[in-house]
């Protein structure tokens, strides 16, 4: 495994982040030594926050009823709709009652039970890291402590509290998706174990968002757990960063924006999947597979993922990082009421850009992940008919290996063999070569049309370029930098940092960029490319060097299926006549565009036929203002 090191100095506004490899420790060593009914029964003394008053769970809600805010939007409701206070105050408890957790230890124990014996069948082990653990059961109670996990899979969902619950530390509630709660026996399981439930679509639904925001402030004002959620907002498809979403983060922000809390401890946590569970169902989803409805059914027939091996988890506790400090001469607390809106969102937006960072750079580096990056600038045609010698592969993770090193990983030893192994449904090794492996197709009454074949192959790729996507954040600098060069064929640095921001601005839906922090990017870049000898840098200059060309091309191949996915897009809007289309009629027009050019040798790229990429190119364009969204 690679642990990315923080490569940046002062002149950043973060602080770093580094926790070695070595401080972790895998929690299912001593589950499978010990009795799994033992674990769940075991006394829990938990450390509680020290700052707030004690309430239970059934107090929450008739506090947030009691509140003065909540209390003056009943009455300005009730002003605006004719209706009467008691109506509306009635509707405000039903949400609360739909949306409200239930922690209950019982229900923890029990779900403590069970995710001690399916963790057992499913991985190799959990490792955990003990140093980064420690600081947070240390910071939960001296203030209020809000977990941002990244979301990369289901199993995502109460990890984070098994694990507390094993070290003694207060497990948390965890803002879920309603869907959740719709689930038979599961949805009430949950809610005890601590999840309470956001509708998806809430609009300008003032009285919802009233109670939500107030039941969160409540939770964080009385201390009562710490709070969990992801900043992502959905769950990764692509196992790649997603655009932080900002409605939840500045909800957790405003208690100490309002100074009802002195100080918020924000902590990001980073999971790491071998080999995740729904590989091939996302890469079916983001061919326009409907996904699956959360159901208690389709829990029960997914048990057969059980019987599969998916390696090792990593959960990377980072280190807890004050809001108060963070915050420090970006807004002014004493006028916080009085600023304006832009300006308290642009703070909210930087922090939750800067947590899906460090999110990043704890998550671990898997030799597969390597792989995944050199196997996938091989042409398609060659990796499903005559494969890639076995040994040109190891040679080149080798040399890409140290190359991540170069860009501040830390190394952990592994065996590429027995990462092909683990990796069976996406490659299989025979005869020394390696081939991408395709899904057999059902027996037919006609044959296999050239488009359905090619949907066939674009799910194996995109299974493989998922796991590729959890190494990008590493290169994704030095790539740009290395697509100017290789673009404006110039050594001035002036004009490669212009270019260097135009790809990051075009980009900035793919990648994680904090916001401001351009030249920041473009000096690590530079730096990174003079670490692994690629170039060389002057005051006035940043030229390529003789030595540097196979790290200068990788970096070029690595970007370039995005590049090209942008410009099949770009071309589909430019060729078409229609000015307005809805999204729903897009997607598939734009997928079967690239199909035909796949098909006639013209687009080597598998993922334009990605909906997530699709749907970045649309998100950038109405953020560079060329498309602008209307509602029917």
């Amino acid at each position: 495994m690679l642990l990315k090191r923080s490569t940046r100095g002062a002149h950043s506004a973060k602080p770093p982040v580094l926790i070695r490899s070595q401080c972790f420790v895998d929690i299912l060593e001593e589950r499978r030594l010990r009795s799994d009914l033992g674990h769940a029964l075991r006394t829990f003394r938990p450390s509680p926050y020290k700052g707030g008053p004690s309430c239970s769970a059934a107090d929450l809600p008739k506090i947030v009823l009691e509140s003065q805010h909540l209390r003056y939007v009943v009455k300005e409701i009730a002003t605006e709709t004719g209706a009467s206070p008691e109506e509306v105050r009635e509707e405000a408890s039903a949400i609360l009652e739909e949306m409200s957790q239930n922690l209950q230890l019982g229900f923890i124990r029990l779900l403590g039970y069970i995710f001690t014996k399916v963790f057992k069948r499913l991985f190799t082990s959990i490792n955990v890291n003990m140093e980064g653990l420690k600081a947070l059961q240390q910071a939960i109670q001296e203030s209020p402590v809000i977990l941002l996990p990244n979301h990369r899979s289901y199993v995502d969902f109460l990890v984070i509290s098994y694990i507390m619950f094993t070290y003694d530390i207060p497990v948390p509630v965890i803002a879920a998706g309603i869907p959740l709660a719709g689930m038979k026996i599961v949805g009430a399981i949950i809610r005890r174990s601590g999840a309470f439930f956001i509708r998806r679509a809430i609009g300008s639904d003032k009285l919802y968002w009233a109670v939500m925001s107030e039941y969160v402030r409540t939770i964080i004002k009385t201390g009562f757990a710490p709070l969990e959620f992801y900043v992502e907002g959905l769950r990764s498809r692509t196992l790649k960063s997603l655009m932080p979403k900002l409605g939840m983060m500045h909800m957790v922000l405003e208690p100490y924006f309002k100074g009802e809390v002195y100080d918020i401890q924000l902590v990001p946590i980073s999971l790491s999947y071998d080999r995740v569970l729904e590989e091939s169902l996302l890469a079916l989803e983001l061919l326009g597979v409907p996904k699956l409805k959360e159901s208690t059914t389709g829990l029960l027939k997914a048990s057969k993922v059980l019987q599969d091996d998916y390696g090792i988890m990593h959960v990377n506790f980072g280190r807890p990082m004050s809001v108060r400090r963070l915050c420090r001469g970006k807004i002014n607390l004493r006028q916080y009421n009085l600023i304006p809106r832009a300006e308290a969102q642009a703070c909210v937006s930087w922090l939750a850009h800067l947590m899906v960072r460090i999110q990043e750079e704890g998550s671990l580096i898997s030799p597969w992940s390597l792989m995944a990056c050199l196997l996938l600038q091989a042409p398609t045609a060659v990796l499903t008919e005559q494969g890639l010698p076995w040994h040109q592969l190891t040679e080149k993770t080798i040399w890409l290996r140290k190359l991540a090193l170069d860009f501040g990983a830390l190394p952990d030893p592994d065996v590429m063999s027995s990462a092909v192994a683990l990796h069976h449904s996406v490659v299989r090794r025979e005869a020394g070569r390696v081939y991408l492996v395709r899904e057999e197709e059902p027996e037919r009454k006609r044959p296999i049309s050239p488009e359905e074949d090619v949907i066939r192959s674009a799910a194996a790729v995109l299974m493989m370029v998922s796991y590729r996507n959890q190494s990008l954040h590493l290169f994704v600098r030095p790539a740009l930098l290395a697509t100017a060069i290789g673009v404006t064929k110039t050594a001035q640095r002036d004009e490669l940092f212009a270019f260097f921001c135009f790809l990051r601005d075009v980009f900035s839906n793919e990648f994680i960029f904090i916001p401001g922090e351009s030249s920041q990017d473009f000096e690590e870049a530079c730096v990174l490319l003079r670490k692994c000898g690629a170039v060389h840098i002057s005051e006035q200059e940043v030229t390529a060097s003789d030595a540097g060309l196979e790290a200068l091309s990788f970096l070029q191949a690595l970007l370039q299926p995005f590049i090209d996915s942008y410009q099949v897009m770009f071309r589909f809007l430019c060729e078409d006549k229609v000015h307005v289309f809805a999204e729903k009629q897009f997607l598939p027009a734009v997928r079967n565009l690239a199909t035909k050019l796949i098909l006639s040798g013209e687009l080597h790229t598998y993922e334009t036929l990605s909906s997530d990429t699709q749907k970045n190119v649309l998100s950038a364009l109405r953020r560079l203002e060329t498309l602008a969204k209307l509602e029917s």
